[in-house]
C-alpha cells in the first residue's frame, strides 16, 4: 500500500491512541472500498463492516468531546491519516498494528489493516485504485518574467493533487509539462512550444510588441491532465526588422533612382532610413542618404559603372541590420565598331575566326558579339545600351572540296578498228575550285576489271589508239582540283544508276531519306548539337549493293529554341506581394538550349521595350501603367546569340488601388463615436467590390483594425468620456490595398450625470415639506448642481436649482396631490464645450398634505384620478378614429378598383 494513501479500515476494537480529525467525522477522508465486478460477496460484507465502523467512530468521538476527557493527542495537531509509513515498527505480522513508543517517546499513529494476501488486503488495493481515480490535479497560474522583445521567461509551480479535500505535493519527475502559447487572442489557436519536466523555460522566437497568452498543462500516468489559467503578456518593442534591398526604378548615364519599402517596425514607428553605397569602387560602404523618405536619387555617377547599395531602418529604439547588398549599373554608351574578324583556320565546310574588343572599352564591360554572315561578314558588338556599328567588310573563304565525277565519256565520231575518239563533260560540282586535270582510264572486259590510265591533262577529249579489233573496252574519267581527286565506287561491271542515303539519330533505326543519281545530298531541318548516323549504298542493273561504313555526324550548337510556354502568374501564386496595378509577373518554361547553355532572356513588351534578365524562368515587369494592355514576348540567349521570339501574349495591368476616403464623425457621444466615410449605404445590401479597413490607435501607439468590410459607417463603442481617439482608414479592392489616409482625431463628449433615485418628501409642518435626494460626486473636476421640479397638475415647474441636496417646500395646500422629481446637472469647466450637461430626471415622488380642515381646491383643473388615466383614454380615442378612417379609405379603394379595373 502507498505511503500517501489512507489505510483500509478494519472492524477491530478501537484504541484510545487513534487520533481523529474533524473532517474524518464528516466522512470526507474515510473512503469505502467499492466492490469489484468479480462476484465476491465478502467484499460487500467488508463494506458493511466499514460503514458500521465509521458510525462507531463518529459516536465515540462525540461521546469523548461531550465528556471533556479528550486526551492530549486530540488537543494537539494530529498527523494526517494519509501520512502513514509502513515500517517494521508500525506493522504487526497478524495485521493488528499498534502504536509503538520510539526512542524519543513520540507516539506513532496506529496502522489498521490486514496482511497481504487476505481478502481485506485485496479490498485495500481496490480502495487505493478508487482513490487514484478520485484524485484531482491543479496547477497554478504561470508567471512571466524577464520579458524581452523576442523572448520571455515562463515559470510555474509544481501541481498539487487533492483527494477528498486534502492536498498533496509531488516531485517534478512525476509530471510532464506542456507549454502552449497563442498570439491571436485567448480564444485563438495555441501552439505547443515545450514538453518536458522543467519548471522554468525561456520562450524564444517571439515577435516584438505582440500580445501573447500562455498556459501550462501537467500530465501524470495516474492522474488526469490539468491545465493552468492563461497568463497574458506583451513583448517589448525593439529595432525594426531588416528591410528588403532597395529597387531600381530608373537609371541614366549619371544617376540611379531607388525605391524601397518599410519593414516591420516591431512596435515603434520607423522614423528614418539609412542608405549606404560603395561609391562604385567595390570598397567599404558609406552613407549616401539618411531620412524618412522611401526613395532617393543618386546623381553625378559614372556611366556603365556598377554601384552596390544596402539599406537599414531606424526607429526610436534603435537601428535595424542592413539588407543584403544589391548592385545596379548606370546606363552607358553604345560600344564602337569592332575590328573585322581574322581567319585562324578554315576547312571545307567551316572556318575559325577571332576578333579583339573595340577600342576604348574597359575589360570590366560585359560585351556580346554577333557575326552576321548575311551582311558580308560584318561583326557587331553589344552591351546593355544597344548594338554597335558593323565592322569593316572582310572576305574569308573555306577550303575547296574534292570535285564531283565528270560525266560519262561518250564516243565522238566513228569507231575504228584500232582507235576511237571519246569526249566528256566537266563535273557538275567542282568543289569550289577549277579542275586542273582529267584522267581517262580504259579496261578490257576480259581483263577482269584492271584499269589503265591512257590520258591525263586538261582537255576533255582524247583519241584512244592501239586498240585490238573486235574487242570490248570500258572507259571512265576522273578529275583533280585543289580540293582533291574525285572518286567513283566500283560498279562491278555495270554502271551505277542510283545512290541511297540511310539517315537517323539511332544507329539501329535509320531510314532512307534520299535515292537518286547524285553523289551528295543536303539534309535540312536538323536539330543543333545532335548526333546523327548515315550510310550509303549503290544500285545498278544487277541490283542493290551493300551499305558502306556508318558515319557519325554531329551538328554544331546553335542559338536556343523558341520559348514554347509563356503565361502570367496570379497573385496567389507568388511568394512576394507586388502592386499588380504597375507590375506583371511572368513565368515561362526553359526551351531547348541547342548545345550551348542558356545565359539569359530578352523580354519585349509595350512599344518594343526590351529588358534582359538572367537564367530565372520568372520575372516581374515593374513600373508599368495601371489598367493598360501589354503585348509580351520572350527569347532565350546563349553564347551563340539570341533565339527566335516566342508567341505574343496579351496581359493587362490592374487598376490602381482605391484612394482612402475622407473620414468624419457624424455622431458624438460620451462612450461612442459614429464614423462615416465615402458615399454609400450604411449597410452593405449588395456585394461591394470596395472594402474598407478602419484602424484606431491603441494605448501602445499602434493602429489596430476595428472594422473591416464594405459598409460606409461604423460605430466605435466602449470608449471613455472626454477622450481623444485617433483613426485612419484604408480602401482596397481586387486591384489591391490602397494607402492609409491621414490620421483623424475625434473626441468623445462628456458624460451626463447618472439618474437619481426618487426624492423623499418629509412633512415638517402642516403646509411645509422638506424634499431630499441623494448626492453625486463631482465628475472629473466638474461640479454638480441639482434641479428640483414640482407638479400639482400635469406640468412640472422648476422650484429649485443649486448644489444642495435638500429643499424646503412651503405653502403646500391640503387635499392636493403633488409630484416632485429631481435631476443632476454637470457644470463643465471647458469653455469649448456646453456649459451644463443635464442627466435624466428621477422617478416622481407623490405626496399630499394631511387634511386637517376643508381647504380651497387644488389649483389644477381637476383631481388626477390615476397617473395618466385621462391621457390614456384620449390616446385610445385617437387610435380608434384613425383605424376607422383607414378602413373607410381601404373600402373606397376596393370599390374603385372593382369598378374601373375589373369591369
Amino acid at each position: 500500500m502507498m505511503a500517501d494513501q489512507p489505510p483500509p479500515l478494519e472492524a477491530t476494537p478501537l484504541l484510545n491512541e487513534v487520533p481523529l480529525l474533524p473532517h474524518m467525522v464528516n466522512g470526507d477522508s474515510i473512503q469505502q472500498a467499492k466492490p469489484r465486478s468479480h462476484g465476491r460477496t465478502n467484499f460487500i460484507q467488508r463494506d458493511e463492516r466499514s460503514l458500521k465502523m465509521q458510525e462507531h467512530l463518529k459516536k465515540r468521538l462525540k461521546d469523548r468531546q461531550a465528556s471533556g476527557h479528550t486526551n492530549n493527542k486530540l488537543n494537539s495537531p494530529p498527523s494526517s491519516p494519509h501520512k502513514v509509513v509502513n515500517s517494521s515498527n508500525a506493522t504487526i505480522p497478524n495485521g493488528n498494528g499498534k502504536g509503538q513508543q520510539g526512542a524519543g517517546g513520540a507516539l506513532k499513529q496506529k496502522q489498521i489493516g490486514k496482511t497481504k494476501g487476505s481478502p481485506d488486503a485485496e479490498m485495500g488495493e481496490s480502495d487505493t485504485e478508487s482513490k487514484k481515480c478520485d484524485t484531482h490535479l491543479s496547477i497554478g497560474k504561470p508567471v512571466v518574467s524577464d520579458i524581452q522583445a523576442r523572448s520571455a521567461v515562463l515559470s510555474w509551480n509544481l501541481p498539487v493533487s487533492s483527494q477528498n479535500g486534502e492536498s498533496h505535493s509531488h516531485s517534478p519527475a512525476a509530471f510532464t509539462f506542456e507549454v502552449a502559447i497563442s498570439n491571436s487572442g485567448k480564444n485563438g489557436k495555441f501552439k505547443s512550444v515545450y514538453v518536458g519536466e522543467e519548471l522554468t523555460i525561456t520562450l524564444p522566437d517571439l515577435r516584438p510588441a505582440t500580445d501573447y497568452h500562455a498556459r501550462v498543462s501537467a500530465t501524470s500516468s495516474s492522474i488526469k491532465e490539468s491545465i493552468s489559467e492563461l497568463v497574458s503578456f506583451t513583448t517589448e518593442s525593439c529595432e525594426p526588422d531588416c528591410p528588403a534591398a532597395p529597387k531600381l526604378i530608373n537609371r541614366t548615364k549619371n544617376s540611379l533612382s531607388l525605391q524601397w519599402k518599410s519593414s516591420n517596425d516591431n512596435g515603434s514607428k520607423i522614423t528614418n532610413f539609412l542608405l549606404e553605397w560603395d561609391e562604385g569602387k567595390s570598397g567599404p560602404f558609406k552613407e549616401c542618404y539618411y531620412g524618412h523618405l522611401k526613395q532617393y536619387k543618386l546623381t553625378k555617377l559614372s556611366p556603365s559603372t556598377r554601384y552596390s547599395l544596402r539599406l537599414a531602418a531606424k526607429n526610436d529604439i534603435g537601428m535595424s541590420g542592413f539588407s543584403e547588398p544589391v548592385s545596379y549599373y548606370t546606363a552607358g554608351i553604345v560600344p564602337p565598331a569592332p575590328a573585322p574578324p581574322l581567319l585562324l583556320e578554315a576547312g571545307v565546310t567551316w572556318m575559325a575566326l577571332r576578333w579583339i574588343p573595340p577600342p576604348g572599352v574597359s575589360s570590366d564591360d560585359s560585351l556580346t558579339y554577333t557575326l552576321d554572315m548575311e551582311e558580308e561578314g560584318s561583326l557587331f558588338a553589344y552591351n546593355s545600351e544597344g548594338k554597335s556599328s558593323p565592322s569593316e567588310v572582310v572576305e574569308h573563304s573555306t577550303n575547296p572540296d574534292k570535285p564531283g565525277p565528270p560525266s560519262k565519256p561518250v564516243v565522238k565520231g566513228k569507231i575504228h578498228s584500232h582507235s576511237v575518239k571519246v569526249a566528256w563533260e566537266p563535273p557538275k560540282d567542282n568543289g569550289g575550285s577549277d579542275i586542273s586535270k582529267y584522267f581517262l582510264e580504259i579496261s578490257e572486259a576480259s581483263a577482269g576489271g584492271k584499269w589503265d590510265t591512257i590520258y591525263s591533262g586538261a582537255q576533255r577529249e582524247h583519241v584512244c589508239d592501239h586498240l585490238r579489233p573486235g574487242t570490248s573496252y570500258r572507259l571512265r574519267v576522273s578529275c583533280v582540283s585543289k580540293g582533291g581527286e574525285s572518286q567513283s565506287p566500283a560498279c562491278n561491271g555495270a554502271e551505277i544508276t542510283e545512290y541511297r542515303l540511310d539517315w537517323g539519330q539511332v544507329e539501329g533505326s535509320m531510314h532512307i531519306i534520299y535515292a537518286g543519281p547524285c553523289q551528295s545530298y543536303e539534309v535540312r531541318g536538323l536539330t543543333p548539337a545532335t548526333t546523327y548516323y548515315c550510310r550509303v549504298q549503290a544500285v545498278n542493273v544487277a541490283g542493290v549493293g551493300l551499305f558502306g561504313d556508318t558515319s557519325v555526324v554531329t551538328t554544331p550548337p546553335s542559338v536556343p529554341a523558341a520559348v514554347a510556354v509563356l503565361h502570367l502568374l496570379e497573385e496567389e501564386q507568388m511568394d512576394i506581394s507586388a502592386p499588380f496595378s504597375t507590375c506583371l509577373a511572368l513565368q515561362w518554361e526553359e526551351p531547348c538550349c541547342h548545345g550551348a547553355e542558356i545565359t539569359g532572356y530578352n523580354i519585349e513588351y509595350g512599344e518594343k521595350q526590351l529588358v534582359t534578365v538572367g537564367r530565372s524562368t520568372t520575372h516581374v515587369l515593374e513600373n508599368l501603367l495601371p489598367d493598360t494592355l501589354y503585348r509580351i514576348r520572350i527569347q532565350a540567349i546563349n553564347s551563340l546569340g539570341v533565339g527566335p521570339f516566342s508567341h505574343s501574349m496579351k496581359a493587362k495591368t490592374k487598376p490602381l488601388p482605391p484612394d482612402p476616403p475622407h473620414l468624419e464623425c457624424v455622431v458624438f457621444s460620451y462612450q461612442s463615436l459614429k464614423l462615416k466615410w465615402g458615399e454609400g449605404p450604411s449597410r452593405a445590401l449588395i456585394t461591394n467590390p470596395t472594402q474598407f479597413n478602419l484602424q484606431m490607435e491603441d494605448r501602445f501607439g499602434r493602429f489596430v483594425t476595428v472594422y473591416n468590410g464594405p459598409c460606409h459607417t461604423y460605430k466605435v463603442q466602449r470608449l471613455s468620456e472626454s477622450t481623444t481617439y485617433y483613426f485612419r482608414i484604408q480602401a482596397y479592392n481586387d486591384a489591391g490595398e490602397g494607402g492609409f489616409s491621414q490620421v483623424y482625431a475625434f473626441t468623445t463628449t462628456k458624460s451626463p450625470p447618472a439618474s437619481l433615485k426618487a426624492p423623499k418628501a418629509n412633512q415638517l409642518e402642516e403646509n411645509t415639506y422638506e424634499i431630499t435626494w441623494e448626492p453625486l460626486q463631482p465628475m472629473k473636476g466638474d461640479s454638480i448642481v441639482y434641479i428640483l421640479q414640482l407638479a400639482a397638475g400635469r406640468e412640472f415647474d422648476q422650484v429649485y436649482k443649486g448644489p444642495e441636496t435638500s429643499f424646503r417646500l412651503p405653502g403646500v395646500q391640503s387635499n392636493c396631490e403633488y409630484r416632485v422629481r429631481v435631476c443632476a446637472g454637470r457644470q463643465s469647466q471647458d469653455p469649448a464645450g456646453p456649459p451644463e450637461l443635464l442627466g435624466p430626471y428621477s422617478p416622481s415622488t407623490v405626496f399630499s398634505a394631511q387634511r386637517q380642515e376643508q381647504g380651497p381646491p387644488c389649483p389644477s383643473a381637476g383631481p388626477e384620478q390615476a397617473p395618466g388615466g385621462t391621457r390614456l383614454r384620449e390616446e385610445r380615442l385617437i387610435a380608434i378614429v384613425l383605424l376607422c378612417g383607414f378602413a373607410v379609405v381601404a373600402i373606397l379603394f376596393a370599390v374603385v378598383i372593382q369598378y374601373f379595373v375589373i369591369k
